[in-house]
């Protein structure tokens, strides 16, 4: 196969020739070469998964009790950037792994040069490091450890012992910039940045056998980090930003006195502060935290059930892409249980379009 230059100057890889064009046609500019490298790039990035990065801003957000606001919308930015970096490095570490193991993959493939795929790398750093100091100081100083955790993974820690943690480690730093951004605070954050943290270290783990397949532990085991994870997020009183608590003065509300010294009042009426629907975003947040959280554990179970009993490569990569797709899902839950309803709902939209964008480019 020889390359040869279109009417258009760009390369094309079609083994014959193109048809020439007869008396007053006008040719048009059909240039694969331009396509192609559109899909390598794509395939490389794994654009599919950028659906679900915003949601870790977005959580980290509502956990803090603060609305989003533009300080947010640039930690979403800087996410998807440092995110983005983490995939060109990726494969730029390993690229001479996939030669053997992923041959098709863009840079052993050809279709992507390996300097290009490093320049992609350095420069989606750098603008993912601006856009967080753009956002303030909280932002910047924790996206530095974020951009430091993803190199540091993709060069040195991910066949390691320690490379799941360093990967669950980089989730829970980027729900924590979008607390950050939005609030100048990240310590409310902490809880939702563990539990989203420990999802990311078992698919992680999965995703180490899933080019040659192994153990069925690793699947078993994420399956029961589901469970557990269902279980902790859907806990009463678990999550939820600490707004509206009564001060701690010491002192009870004039009702509760009433109630413990046996006194009504005399209409007849229940207090207030009793009534089923004072508090009816409470019962709404948690029927949505539950329908996620169920939407959740019903992305993943089944993969990592099916890669348990059989943990040959096509079971283990579909275990895996489930683990990715469920982040979304993960991320909205624990967004509706910090009484951010909209917010929540915005998230889990962005789960249909990454399974739909899924089929087309692979999140693996």
């Amino acid at each position: 196969m020889t390359l040869r230059e279109d009417p258009c100057g760009c390369p094309d890889e079609t083994p014959t020739a193109a048809p020439r064009a007869t008396a007053g046609d006008t040719p048009p500019c059909a240039c694969p070469g331009r396509s192609h490298r559109g899909r390598a790039w794509a395939e490389l990035l794994r654009l599919p998964a950028l659906f679900s990065v915003p949601g870790d801003a977005l959580a980290g957000a509502a956990a803090t009790g603060a609305s989003p606001n533009t300080r947010t919308l640039l930690a979403i930015a800087s996410s998807l950037c440092l995110y983005e970096a983490g995939m060109a490095l990726n494969d730029w570490a390993d690229r001479d792994v996939d030669a053997v193991e992923r041959p098709q993959r863009p840079l052993p493939s050809g279709r992507i040069r390996p300097a290009a795929a490093l320049t992609a790398a350095c420069a989606l750093t750098g603008a993912g490091l601006a856009l967080a100091a753009g956002a303030g100081r909280p932002a910047l100083a924790v996206a530095a450890p974020l951009a430091a955790t993803v190199w540091a993974y993709d060069l040195g820690l991910k066949h390691t012992p320690a490379g799941p943690v360093a990967m669950g480690t980089a989730r829970g730093l980027d729900l924590l910039l979008g607390a950050a951004a939005t609030s100048g605070s990240t310590r409310p954050a902490l809880p939702s940045a563990a539990l989203l943290g420990t999802h990311t270290l078992a698919v992680t783990t999965v995703s180490r056998q899933e080019a040659q397949g192994g153990s069925p532990v690793p699947p078993l085991a994420a399956l029961a980090t589901t469970a557990l994870l269902t279980r902790l997020v859907t806990r009463r009183g678990s999550g939820g930003p600490t707004r509206g608590r009564r001060p701690a003065t010491g002192h009870r509300p004039a009702t509760a006195r009433r109630l413990a010294t046996g006194h009504r009042p005399a209409t007849g009426h229940r207090p207030a502060g009793l009534r089923a629907d004072r508090f009816p975003g409470q019962d709404s947040g948690a029927l949505l935290t539950t329908a996620l959280t169920a939407a959740y554990a019903a992305t993943t179970a089944r993969p990592y059930f099916h890669a348990t009993l059989n943990s040959s490569p096509p079971l283990t990569q579909r275990a895996v892409g489930a683990g990715i797709r469920a982040t979304i899902p993960l991320q909205a839950a624990l967004t509706a249980r910090s009484r951010s309803t909209a917010t929540a709902l915005l998230i889990a939209a962005l789960a249909p379009l990454g399974a739909r964008f899924a089929k087309k480019v692979s999140v693996t």
